[in-house]
């Protein structure tokens, strides 16, 4: 059975905007939601981020008293750590949302029970606070507002407090996490019973979650033009000192904007963008100010910040790179040499070796690109030498993350450096040293490389272990194509879909749209909200999203058992030794009397002190995947050192039917324990049934005889067999939509796929984010965050081969070349709910990466910066002053369909009757080339395509008409392809997807 769903999970809270009563106003009791307001009961950071705490919010009234509360949590099994999964990258990536907070907020709550029945103490309070507004908050039992009383400030002086003050300070000038810190008190918390207590953690957790964040963030955009845009005097263009100057000369003026309008101490800039666009991004702390920035003249448009998320070897050799590739371009080691990729991500470790200057060998790696301008920003971690001729440039961006009380610079560091393993995962996934071994646990996993070894990274920390903000990605942005990147890469995305009249006109869409006409090609992840249809987080036309594979490379663990059954599970983990049967014992059978330590129960293996040493010593034990695994202090690691130090053989960690079909987290963690973890309900039963009946119990029900035996597999051997590429379950889907109301849009999405699951590739031995890597210096992990530094490297070597194609080529040579049939031939397959089917282009766009033909596509669709204004003044319900404000640029005054921009797929969301599609193509080849159209028609349309065959020469331009007809009106989409046989064996793939409404009309 599943878990109860009464409790929002982490995800669903954590990312979504900030408003002060998003809690109050589920609150079922007698208080006002002002009251609640003023009172700070209700902090946005306990509401967003702790499950347990918006459940007390939400249902507190309903209950009599708190300890009926918490009888109801029990009856619920939700007691120990409730969350859920983080929507973001899947297997080692994955991190199921866990709050040590909601033990706190169980301690807090039950001694608050205590306190409001000591007679006293009411009396001391009533003496302080106007005696009918004390009453009335006792009334509610929301003592929380206690905090602001002078007597109890005077009670913090006790010699207690002191001690318990000192005993968090201590724990912090240690280092402690916040969970390790709660892990201490979860095993006392019931017997404390104390108001000193009760005080100092209250003041913690005030403290320590920065609960007043009241002042927004805000991004303003203005009318006049920025340093780069096309309205700049032709002069600024020319001159870099002079660029310099204008872009100066704006951030003054946005002091004296600012200054003209708003009272000085009511807001803080936090960004001047001079580069792209002209804008700021700024702090203020009451909706009047931003009524009057909105009402200002000469400002375009004004958006309030948004959260931002990360999209978290053998991957070369499975692309044909090695072969198909590099050998055009000189070998791995100069494969992508001259391009700057441009990683917005959360930063790098620089003493990682895959970052490593080879100027020993290659002195082209020492040199710095004359074209890229960026600087090295210096700070803790990372050190002047951090930017040795692989790593060009370096900087950080955390304004909006300070302002939002979520930055900690202990924590996050105030430098480009890697403290979560996100960023070093994706840049070296791009371009990483050439055949770096994968050391993990001293075994070899194999070498890992970059898809272009030879290119430069420049990095651009916007990210952190809790997120980020659009106004810091933004900010970003603007500095990396300031600086000259050649690509960018985003394996991160919003946390939904942007508001307002469209998606495409999202501030984050403006920027790039604007980074793409200065010639970067922006590459981001498609989002893991698969196989959902329409859960795409990269929306627009000029941006290439890219969505995520699994390869031919598995890991499989497996147990044999002594009745000669086997079962396969996962676990990169050492075998039992030699080929011996070890005995089995469920670990409730082999626990002391009293088998729990606080919250945690025995079967989940997280406490050496609840075995008995004697009865585990040399077996395998049987440990089960509990609640107690949504605490951020369980884990399979902790698992494995648990059995470590018991003396166990190893361990099987077997499913819980309550989980039903759920993932196991870190499924795909490195041990070097024995283990296997068993993934479905199964196997898990089977083992279970064997253990149950070859075990001897005693009348008390005691086990006395463990006749069950098993032995565990090798699990770190990589297996290369079965169908692949497959579209990963995780990989977000189509159609794109272009509004919040998730209405479809003409344009294709995804647009490209690459491999995203299993993924090895450098990581940050100083992360926090993942218990169960911490420490390493690889990580096998998935999501599209993987697949999409797969993309940027490949592209960065068509640049180096075509360094003056537009990024929108780029992205056509990609898509028309990509592959719809896998390794044996056979259309490639998807992963949706329940099933596996025929993959189409809502799961893959053009299909699956093909470097090797990619490199020459024979023909490109180029698209311009008007093309893409056109696309946007069409777009059903943007008006044309919306598109000024955004862009600053007025619209055509003959419309188009959005079918009609130039991009390598046909999308119709609505076709009614007939439409005529235009296309153009271009000759990139080295000669002349005919070429023969041949059409694959969706189900309820007639295609029909002019010119049917055609010649064109070097570098020309073709026109191409295409007519789609309804025949039949459909309930879904279709789709079909349009193929351009050229007579030098190239081969241009145009995917097309087509929703019938009505056979009638035009």
């Amino acid at each position: 059975m599943r878990r109860p769903e009464l409790l929002p999970t982490v995800a669903q809270m954590h990312f979504q905007p900030r408003h002060p009563l998003s809690a109050a106003r589920k609150l079922r009791s007698s208080v006002s939601a002002t009251e609640l307001k003023s009172s700070g009961l209700c902090p946005t950071p306990l509401a967003d981020s702790s499950p347990l705490g918006f459940f007390f919010l939400r249902n507190y009234g309903r209950f009599g008293n708190v300890f009926q509360l918490l009888d109801r949590l029990e009856n619920l099994k939700i007691m120990r750590f409730p969350g859920g999964s983080d929507g973001g990258e899947r297997g080692g990536e994955a991190k199921r949302g866990r709050n040590p907070l909601d033990k706190m907020v169980l301690s807090i709550m039950m001694l608050g029970e205590r306190f409001m029945k000591m007679e006293n103490m009411k009396m001391d309070m009533a003496r302080e606070f106007e005696k009918n507004r004390m009453l009335e908050l006792m009334r509610n039992e929301m003592i929380l507002e206690l905090m602001r009383n002078e007597m109890i400030l005077e009670l913090m002086r006790n010699e207690m407090i002191l001690e318990s003050q000192q005993h968090i300070v201590d724990g912090f000038a240690k280092g402690l996490h916040i969970s390790q810190f709660m892990k201490h008190f979860v095993s006392f918390y019931r017997t404390m019973e104390s108001l000193p207590i009760l005080i100092v953690l209250i003041f913690f957790i005030n403290a320590f979650r920065n609960f007043s964040t009241e002042a927004k963030v805000y991004m303003v955009f203005l009318d006049k033009a920025s340093a780069t845009s096309r309205n700049t005097p032709k002069l600024f263009s020319r001159n870099e000192e002079c660029i310099s100057n204008y872009k100066e000369k704006m951030g003054k003026e946005h002091d004296i904007f600012l200054e003209s309008l708003l009272a000085r101490s009511s807001y803080t800039k936090l960004y001047s963008y001079t580069h792209l666009l002209n804008g700021f991004a700024v702090q203020v702390s009451s909706e009047e100010d931003i009524d009057t920035l909105k009402s200002a003249k000469g400002v375009r448009a004004v958006h309030e910040d948004v959260k931002m998320e990360k999209l978290t070897t053998h991957t070369p050799d499975f692309l044909g790179i090695p072969v198909g590739v590099w050998p055009t371009l000189g070998g791995a080691e100069t494969s992508g040499e001259g391009v700057v990729i441009g990683l917005i991500d959360t930063g790098i470790n620089p003493l990682h070796p895959s970052f490593m200057s080879q100027s020993s060998s290659d002195n082209s790696k020492a040199t710095h690109p004359t074209k890229y301008k960026g600087k090295c920003a210096i700070g803790e971690q990372f050190p002047p030498t951090a930017c040795n001729g692989k790593i060009v440039g370096a900087q950080y961006f955390a304004r909006a993350a300070v302002a939002a009380g979520e930055f900690n610079a202990t924590r996050d560091y105030a430098s480009p450096f890697d403290a979560d393993g996100h960023g070093s995962h994706t840049a070296a996934t791009a371009a990483g040293n050439h055949q770096i071994p994968v050391m993990v646990n001293k075994f070899n996993y194999g070498y890992a490389s970059g898809m272009a070894p030879g290119a430069r990274i420049a990095i651009y920390k916007a990210l952190y272990a809790f997120g980020g903000y659009m106004s810091d990605v933004v900010a970003a942005v603007d500095q990396a194509v300031e600086d000259g990147v050649d690509i960018l890469n985003l394996s991160i995305g919003p946390s939904k879909v942007p508001s307002g009249p469209s998606a495409f006109l999202n501030l984050l869409e403006m920027e790039l749209l604007f980074a793409t006409k200065a010639g970067v090609l922006v590459v981001q992840a498609a989002g893991n909200g698969g196989p959902s249809s329409s859960s795409m987080l990269s929306f627009s036309p000029w941006v290439m999203s890219v969505a995520a594979s699994i390869t031919d490379r598995k890991y499989n663990s497996s147990i044999r058992l002594g009745n000669g059954q086997s079962f396969t599970g996962s676990g990169l983990a050492p075998p039992t030794v030699g080929e011996v049967f070890f005995q089995l014992a469920a670990a409730t059978d082999v626990g002391q009397t009293n088998s729990t330590d606080g919250l945690l129960t025995i079967d989940s293996c997280q406490s050496s002190e609840l075995f008995i040493r004697s009865l585990v010593q040399g077996k395998l034990v049987i440990c089960t995947y509990t609640f107690d695994f949504d605490s951020e202090a369980t884990s399979i690691a902790t698992i494995a050192d648990t059995m470590h130090k018991v003396g166990a053989a190893g361990f099987i960690l077997t499913m819980n039917p309550e989980f039903d079909s759920e993932q196991i987290k870190g499924a795909t963690v490195t041990l070097q324990v024995p283990c296997v973890i068993l993934n479905n309900i199964e196997a898990s039963s089977a083992l279970w049934e064997y253990y149950n009946a070859n075990t001897i119990r005693s009348r008390t029900g005691r086990a006395i005889g463990f006749r069950a035996t098993a032995r565990i597999l090798d699990g770190r051997q990589a297996i290369y067999t079965g169908q692949a590429p497959i579209v990963a379950s995780y990989s977000s889907r189509g159609p794109d939509v272009y509004n919040e109301h998730l209405e479809t849009a003409d344009v294709l999405k995804p647009n490209i796929m690459a491999p995203g699951s299993s993924i090895w590739a450098a990581w940050s031995p100083n992360s926090e984010g993942d218990m169960h890597i911490k420490g390493q210096n690889f990580a096998l992990l998935s999501g599209t965050s993987m697949a999409t530094p797969h993309i940027a490297g490949i592209a960065a070597l068509i640049k180096q081969k075509h360094p003056l194609w537009s990024p929108a080529a780029i992205t056509s040579a990609m898509m028309t070349t990509a592959d719809t049939t896998d390794q044996n031939g056979a259309p490639i397959l998807a992963q949706k709910t329940n099933q596996i089917s025929a993959a189409t282009p809502f799961d893959f766009g053009g299909g699956a990466i093909n470097p090797s033909r990619a490199i020459d596509p024979g023909l490109v669709f180029d698209v311009y910066f008007k093309q893409y204004v056109q696309f946007l003044c069409s777009v059903p319900g943007v008006d044309d002053m919306s598109v000024r404000q955004a862009v600053g640029v007025v619209c055509p005054v003959q419309k188009k369909w959005c079918s009609d921009l130039n991009t390598p797929s046909v999308t119709v969301s609505n076709l009614v009757g007939s439409r005529r599609v235009l296309r153009r193509v271009t000759n990139v080849g080295n000669a002349d080339e005919k070429y023969m159209v041949v059409i694959k028609e969706p189900s309820g349309v007639k295609v029909t395509v002019t010119p049917e065959a055609f010649k064109i020469s070097v570098n020309a331009s073709r026109h191409l008409t295409i007519i789609l007809n309804a025949t039949q009106t459909t309930d879904s989409y279709t789709f079909g392809e349009i193929l351009m046989l050229g007579e030098k064996k190239h081969v241009v793939r145009v995917p097309m997807a087509v929703f019938v409404s009505s056979t009638i009309g035009s």
